[in-house]
């Protein structure tokens, strides 16, 4: 007598950029925000659906894609003195850890590389909803909020204000908004 094994239900779902924002604030001068976005993000999340609390995540997204809408300084943070684009073109999160999940919000632990420098961050994300599209796919939408100091990512680049603090804080706000489609 053979005994059979469930295999969990894995399933692959694929980030529409199109429908799908990766942004950030920072404090500029110590008295104002300026907020920027990457256009161009790419990835996919595995979901084991027999158990939520498991997923692998793989995002990557294209440092050049920086829109501050501020050409001069899209150009400064693309320079060396910031993201170094041309030896650093990706950003990259990966998260392969179980998740601290409460209904539609969870923790996801994983390890964001900016700059040649990975470290590990945690992502509060809420599970915005599920649901089919008028093509017959299915859609996943999901928003998360982390905070990092890009110090410590090797982005040391400031200037000293002569009424005192900095240029540019280290502290920056991250905010995604993904619309991910099953595939």
């Amino acid at each position: 007598m053979s005994t059979a094994t469930a295999t969990p239900a894995r399933t692959t779902w694929k980030i529409d950029a199109s429908h799908s924002h990766v942004e950030f604030a920072v404090r500029h001068m110590m008295i104002s925000t300026v907020r920027g976005r990457f256009s161009n993000v790419e990835g996919t999340v595995q979901l084991d659906e027999s158990n939520p609390s498991v997923a692998e995540v793989d995002v990557r997204i294209d440092v050049a894609s920086i829109d501050t809408r501020e050409p001069q300084r899209d150009a400064h943070l693309r320079s060396a003195d910031f993201f170094d684009v041309e030896k650093f073109p990706h950003i990259a999160f990966k998260a392969a850890r179980p998740i601290a999940r409460s209904g539609s919000e969870f923790k996801l632990a994983g390890d964001l590389t900016i700059h040649g420098v990975t470290r590990p961050v945690v992502l509060d994300v809420t599970e915005e909803g599920r649901g089919k599209d008028p093509w017959g796919g299915e859609r996943l939408g999901f928003s998360a909020t982390t905070k990092i100091k890009r110090s410590e990512f090797g982005l040391t680049w400031n200037q000293a204000l002569e009424t005192g603090g900095v240029v540019v804080s280290d502290d920056i706000k991250i905010s995604l908004d993904l619309e991910l489609v099953k595939g």
